[in-house]
């Protein structure tokens, strides 16, 4: 599902099970395929043929922008966590206690009476702290005193393992300081993005006048952040770019770093951010030489109206109403959201986003069987197994590469469920009626927890996802996939189901995550976590010869009117999805349910599992949100996720015999195969 890269710019926490069996095995139950559409043909449309008529006839929530399984199970997780947080703030808990914590941190984010009468008074000193910056030093000083806070501007800072070295944590930054998506709106001119684009400058004027400006000063206040934004842009790379793990690792010298980029002075903004370290791992060059640049063209009191901007976005939905209605007049325009979410939901994403651990204690608890970490470990040996038969089998690896990706393969750490130690929260000081107070503790707190880890040895047992979280990830540095247990339940996963349906399900995205460990980014890491080259020359020739076949692929899949997946973009996650399908289905045949042809309500096994791929991804979402997607997200679209690796799946091709007039079929020498 998610490849974590080491740019932890974005984006995991549980604790441990015994590995014991039960002592009574579980009575299979087989659970019935409902929904599926006989008026349509497998073979033109297998992901509508499933889905179809849950398709047509399920309505989007108002508050969310789609609604389905993947991550919009988020959606369902968040209102468990808010009964968890509704009963628990009412208890009376042990001060200093996790209950006492999560509960009244949520608790003083439900008061908006106190939060609405306090108004933007919580962000003032902030703002008077910008408008006394004198020069270019105090303004690099407030970004690192603000960075603390996770108020962050223009320097993108984390610390996680060196790429070459992957048991040391080291300082990184990367490229930031845009408030659309990405650089790519900032220059487009179709009807979309130029709705978009003038959704954010009236979010921006919104915001400058609730802070005290006048309408007509702070139009021009929002035109001003907005060009200072789309000179910062200019130095952004693009989505593709990113992919290339040797471009964006560059390991410089701090007192290079100065010479460099006088203006940001690198010694003295390390320092103040508490950072003690002689290099920094720069991702993006090319953006930390046109800021130093822009540090002394742009003029200093336009860099204060850009960093009250910014301030003022990174708490607008924690101040009152007005500013959160602020905040959603223009998530609406970009996401298709035509109501506000709960508040509720909203302060069960912000106690998971902020005490996760804690929480994820309860969650886990409540919701997480021992038995279901059992089935998982025995589905992720046999994909394992499938996996390593799959690379002895192939015909375009050498002998000499196959050990090495079977030795990668069988070092993978696999965390399942909630990590083994839970993180500290001791030093969060969380009270009953300031949520603002609140906010600021657990940021630094979290601030730093990951500076500490600077120039440390890699803690192996730390995740990087909350319990609660529909996801899955591999983490290269670590050579380690993850499943917690948010996503380890129906439709993914249910312990007591039949293995079609597993196997169909959590087994695709077992399959998935392992793949990332092979696909175009994780193939350049070794066994340790380390960028090494572990291939011989004609071996990495072919591997990239057939990426590029999946990047083909994707990019003819047309999505909506004109838009076209961007292959190029999506090419990780379109490899996980073609040979993750492919090693759950070889790892499913490895069962004896596997190996049977009997029918449950008229399906064969092997029909079953196709039809609980297509469940996985079984999404409906908002038209703004899905051209959002395209633009953004790694991933293809979940159509695509069922019907494109299913194009390629011999399998599949038998169970529901498809033939040459149906739309999927796929002539046999044009099907993708990598791994």
């Amino acid at each position: 599902m998610k490849f974590f890269s080491t740019a932890i710019i974005l984006f995991l926490i549980m604790t441990g099970c015994t590995d014991q069996k039960p002592e009574t095995a579980t009575k299979v139950k087989y659970v019935a395929i409902e929904g599926i559409d006989s008026t349509r043909n497998p073979g033109d449309n297998f992901f509508q043929y499933v889905n179809g008529i849950w398709y047509d006839s399920v309505s989007i929530p108002e508050t969310q922008a789609g609604v389905g399984a993947y991550r919009f199970m988020n959606y369902p997780q968040r209102l468990r966590l808010q009964n968890l947080l509704d009963s628990v703030s009412q208890l009376d808990n042990a001060k200093g206690s996790l209950e006492q914590k999560v509960g009244d941190f949520y608790a003083s984010g439900m008061d908006t009476v106190a939060i609405n009468k306090k108004g933007y008074q919580p962000i003032q000193p902030i703002l008077a702290e910008v408008e006394s910056i004198s020069d270019v030093p105090t303004l690099m000083g407030f970004v690192a005193s603000q960075t603390k806070y996770q108020n962050n501007s223009i320097i993108g800072f984390y610390i996680a393992p060196d790429d070459k070295n992957s048991k040391v944590n080291i300082a990184h930054a990367y490229q930031t300081g845009l408030g659309l998506p990405n650089r790519d709106y900032y220059f487009e001119n179709n009807s979309s993005s130029l709705g978009i684009q003038k959704a954010y400058k009236e979010y921006l004027a919104t915001l400058f006048e609730l802070s005290g400006t006048s309408a007509e000063q702070a139009v021009n206040n929002a035109n001003t952040v907005y060009e200072i934004e789309k000179q910062i842009a200019e130095s952004h790379r693009t989505r593709v770019e990113l992919r290339d793990v040797k471009a964006n690792y560059n390991k410089l010298a701090v007192e290079d770093l100065n010479e460099m980029h006088p203006n940001i002075a690198w010694s003295r903004l390390l320092n103040e951010m508490g950072a003690e370290t002689d290099s920094v791992d720069v991702g993006q060059p090319d953006y930390y030489e046109k800021l130093n640049e822009l540090l002394t063209s742009i003029p200093l009191e336009d860099w204060k109206l850009y960093l009250k901007a910014t301030t003022l976005q990174n708490y607008a939905d924690n101040l009152s109403k007005e500013f959160v209605d602020a905040e959603f007049a223009y998530t609406k325009v970009i996401s298709g959201q035509t109501v506000q979410k709960t508040r509720g939901e909203k302060m069960a994403s912000a106690v998971d986003n902020m005490l996760g651990e804690a929480l994820g204690q309860l969650y886990v608890k409540k919701y997480f069987p021992e038995s279901a970490k059992v089935r998982m470990l025995d589905l992720l040996d046999n994909a394992q197994k499938a996996y390593a038969n799959r690379i002895d089998q192939l015909e375009w690896m050498t002998d000499s590469t196959k050990v090495k990706a079977k030795e990668k393969l069988f070092s993978i750490t696999k965390k399942i469920g909630y990590p083994d130690e839970w993180k500290d929260y001791s030093n969060v000081e969380v009270v009953p009626n300031d949520y603002f107070a609140n906010i600021l503790s657990a940021s630094k707190a979290q601030y730093d927890y990951n500076l500490a880890k600077l120039g440390q040895q890699v803690d192996k047992n730390e995740w990087y996802t909350t319990p609660s979280t529909v996801t899955a990830y591999y983490n290269p540095s670590a050579n380690e996939i993850v499943f917690p247990a948010g996503i380890l339940e129906p439709p993914y996963f249910d312990y007591e189901a039949d293995d079609a349906l597993n196997y169909g399900g959590i087994g695709m995205v077992i399959g998935h995550e392992l793949t990332h460990s092979f696909d175009d980014q994780g193939a350049q890491f070794d066994k340790d976590g380390n960028v090494n080259n572990w291939w011989t020359k004609s071996d990495y020739e072919e591997f990239n010869a057939r990426t590029q076949a999946v990047v083909d692929l994707y990019s003819s899949f047309t999505v909506q009117d004109t838009l076209h997946i961007n292959g190029a973009m999506t090419v990780g996650e379109n490899t996980a999805d073609l040979s993750g399908l492919a090693v759950a289905y070889d790892a499913f045949k490895m069962t004896e349910q596997g190996q049977d042809t009997t029918k449950i309500d008229g399906f064969t096994p092997d029909q079953r599992f196709f039809m609980s791929l297509a469940r996985i991804w079984r999404v409906k979402m908002k038209d703004e949100y899905l051209r959002l997607w395209i633009k953004t997200n790694s991933h293809s679209p979940p159509m695509w996720r069922v019907n494109g690796p299913l194009m390629n799946t011999p399998g599949f091709y038998e169970a529901f015999d498809i033939q040459p007039e149906d739309k999927m079929y796929l002539p046999e020498e044009e099907r993708v195969a990598v791994w």
